[in-house]
């Protein structure tokens, strides 16, 4: 990854400074430096669930919470917490006819948000969904993460600091001077990029599910005392 360092106000994102105005005290370099390490994701998240058409309220919001919980159940059976299932929307809409103003029926929506920790069941998890709930199944998006991100965010870390004084280094040894202490660090943050969503799905009679792999990034900001 090709990072941007710019001298002193330039427009660029990662800033460079070397002052030297006076006393070796007063010499100093700033650098920005990146760390990417990456992980297998072990959770997936998803949400799915049911939609409803009928020509009355009731028998829509009957239906589709029928649907729903047959759903659920499916899933606790193959294999999920039933904890780890979170009712996230639930909606009752009129339907139109073609003129856009008389009201033909009522569509109901029913859908969870689920997590799934134990990847190797994730497909026979979301297969059962999608059976129980047949072809008033939707699936809106699924997502791979990591539960704990910890270890990777430290590594992330130190890579970062390594980059940050291999640059501070180079500049030292370009301006001839030596690279001394550090005199402030802060962080840039870090982050997860998550691997590729499948988003809008339509039921299928079973999912090919490809975890990828989570990328953790971190960057720092460190001033070295030049002498």
């Amino acid at each position: 990854m090709r990072r941007l360092i710019g001298i002193c106000a330039a427009a660029t994102g990662l800033a460079l400074v070397l002052t030297g105005c006076g006393t070796d005290n007063d010499r100093s370099v700033t650098v920005a430096g990146t760390g990417k390490v990456q992980g297998v994701p072990d959770v997936l998240t998803a949400d799915l669930g049911a939609q409803v058409n009928a020509a009355d309220v009731s028998t829509a919001v009957d239906g589709v919470n029928d649907k729903a919980k047959a759903m659920t159940d499916a899933m606790v059976g193959a294999g999920i917490k039933r904890e780890d299932v979170q009712t996230s929307e639930l909606s009752v809409q009129p339907t139109y006819g073609p003129e856009g103003h008389t009201i033909t029926g009522y569509q109901a929506t029913n859908s969870v948000h689920i997590a799934v920790h134990d990847l190797p069941k994730a497909s026979a998890i979301l297969d059962a969904a999608v059976k129980a709930g047949g072809n008033d199944t939707r699936v809106s998006s699924v997502a791979f993460s990591l539960e704990d991100n910890t270890k990777l965010l430290a590594d992330a870390r130190a890579r970062a600091f390594d980059d940050a004084k291999a640059r501070a280094q180079q500049y030292a040894d370009l301006a001839g001077l030596k690279l001394k202490s550090v005199k402030t660090i802060s962080e840039g943050g870090g982050g997860n990029t998550p691997p590729t969503a499948m988003r809008d799905a339509a039921p299928a009679p079973s999912f090919s599910l490809e975890p990828g792999q989570q990328t953790v990034t971190f960057t720092v900001n460190v001033v070295w005392e030049l002498g």
